[in-house]
């Protein structure tokens, strides 16, 4: 009886949706990069969200297993909102994340996203259990090489394989030190914009939301601009 319930219920919510003029696009595939980010659904949505994140950030693991499915699912999905995912990198594994996070085409980007940051329990251990020489593999040498250390020593490369990619896809990834610089610096100029205090941070149609960090408290302003 309970399912029959719930099949009506679906029913209906399809007819409402049909008399309101709204389509069954399902505006999470529509990804595109901009102003060196990327950013996902309907680019005349009316609610502009932006998540600033960072790889190596706990917060920002918490806040995806939380939100991520959410947001897509009731706000990106029917078009209403868009969302925007920038970089705030904190530390030489986080930028190599973001390399091979935005590998490939900007069609693979949101699931290497997600998965790089549910996983993150699973791979994260070594950046506080490394030893010195581990450290030093990291942070001296030429970057791609650096780069590929780490991918190496955290198993970004196993959990990118699981993703699609080949070991030469990743490591031409890893060795972009055009798109390396280019990551880098947009990061530093978002760090530095008012109200940016720490990861994840969030703006909301261009205005900063100041001391939002969690999805209980982003949730309640997506409601209020909707």
């Amino acid at each position: 009886m309970k399912l029959k319930t719930i099949a009506k219920a679906m029913a209906l919510a399809g007819i409402a949706l049909i008399a309101s003029g709204q389509t069954n696009r399902n505006w999470n595939t529509v990804v595109a990069e901009v102003n060196g980010a990327h950013r996902i659904g309907n680019p005349e949505a009316k609610v502009r969200l932006v998540e600033y994140v960072s790889y190596t950030c706990p917060h920002c693991s918490v806040f995806t297993r939380e939100a991520d499915d959410r947001i897509k699912l009731a706000y990106v999905q029917p078009g209403t909102l868009s969302l925007e995912v920038r970089h705030l990198i904190r530390d030489p594994v986080d930028l190599t994340a973001v390399l091979l996070a935005n590998c490939g085409p900007a069609s693979k980007f949101p699931l290497n996203h997600t998965t790089l940051m549910i996983q993150q329990s699973k791979w994260i251990a070594p950046l506080s259990s490394a030893t010195a020489a581990q450290r030093a593999r990291w942070t001296s040498g030429d970057g791609p090489t650096r780069r590929r250390n780490i991918a190496n020593d955290f198993g970004l490369y196993q959990i990118m394989q699981g993703r699609g990619y080949n070991r030469p896809e990743l490591d031409r990834c890893l060795s972009d030190e055009a798109t390396a610089q280019r990551f880098a610096e947009q990061s530093q100029k978002d760090w530095g914009l008012p109200g940016i205090g720490g990861t994840p941070a969030f703006a909301i149609n261009g205005v900063i939301m100041p001391g939002t960090h969690t999805w209980a408290a982003l949730e309640q302003q997506l409601k209020d601009f909707l």
